[in-house]
């Protein structure tokens, strides 16, 4: 099992002026720690959860912009935004910042994307958010532009809510066929279908427990059935809904873990804290080398 760093708050002592130091000393330590991937949120606002103790009026970063700092500090671990909203940005132009990352950054890029759901900062920047219905049917429509984009199909599309009169991308992913994709959410009649359909990872949650957990996987293999996918073949990451993993609770938290390893979860994600966040990561290497060793 790997281990993934998911950066949620930029709220560090001195911010602004902090904030790109601190984030190119996580990505660092996270790098030596033995990270295999690095993500930060896709927001225009903070969240708004006072229980993590996020507002709105807090710092948040616009996401590849993030990303394409990283790609300078960092030299190999995989790159992405946990996740991307579809309403975000027009499908092919993300087509084209993933692939700008995945060439710049040495073929380290993944698209993250969901359907979105922060009505809040749609409404404050003047987004259109549409329904939930059409915001899952522009979804595929997006993932559908961006397979069309990294392949030899340099033609039109035509869908219900896009049409792209050539689907030119030069220069082309470094990764081939295209930078794995990873859907996230878990809803059972959609989102893990769509993953089934079109992704090369899904992305659960560890509130849902292990026999949720157990039960999604379930749900997403019969999609697979379905669609004549290969259930192995796509990656199942947790991201670790919970208090910050310290050194000495290593053993505590491979324990758990191995359930999950058992259910076939491939990556666990964390989330550091905003006291001391670089100790942190660079306190993570132990638990790096637990999570491989549970296979």
């Amino acid at each position: 099992m790997d281990l993934g760093l998911h950066v949620i708050n930029f709220s560090w002592p001195g911010a602004p002026a902090s904030i790109a130091p601190t984030l190119g000393a996580i990505a660092k330590a996270a790098e030596d720690a033995g990270i295999a991937d690095l993500s930060v949120m896709d927001h225009y606002f903070q969240m708004d959860m006072e229980a993590m103790g996020l507002r709105p009026d807090q710092e948040m970063l616009e996401g590849y912009t993030t990303l394409g700092f990283l790609a300078a500090v960092t030299s190999n671990i995989r790159l992405g935004l946990l996740v991307t909203g579809v309403t975000y940005r027009h499908p092919g132009l993300l087509a084209k910042i993933v692939t700008t990352l995945d060439v710049l950054s040495g073929g380290r890029a993944q698209l993250g994307i969901g359907a979105a759901w922060y009505e809040r900062e749609h409404a404050g920047l003047g987004v259109p958010f549409p329904p939930l219905k059409e915001r899952f049917e522009r979804l595929e429509e997006a993932l559908q532009i961006c397979l069309q984009m990294w392949s030899d199909d340099n033609g039109p599309f035509e869908g219900k809510h896009y049409r792209l009169a050539e689907t030119l991308n030069v220069p082309q992913t470094i990764q081939r066929p295209h930078p794995p994709i990873l859907i996230g959410g878990m809803g059972e009649r959609r989102t893990l279908r769509l993953v089934a359909r079109y992704a090369d990872a899904c992305n659960l949650f560890s509130m849902a427990g292990v026999d949720g957990i157990r039960h999604k996987l379930e749900v997403l293999r019969r999609h697979c059935e379905a669609e004549g996918r290969d259930y192995s073949a796509i990656q199942k990451t947790l991201l670790w809904v919970g208090p910050p993993v310290r050194t000495d609770g290593t053993e505590h938290f491979l324990t758990e873990l191995r359930q999950y390893a058992a259910l076939g979860i491939d990556a666990v994600i964390l989330m550091p804290g905003a006291d001391d966040p670089v100790a942190e990561v660079r306190g993570l290497a132990p638990v790096v080398k637990g999570l491989h060793a549970l296979g």
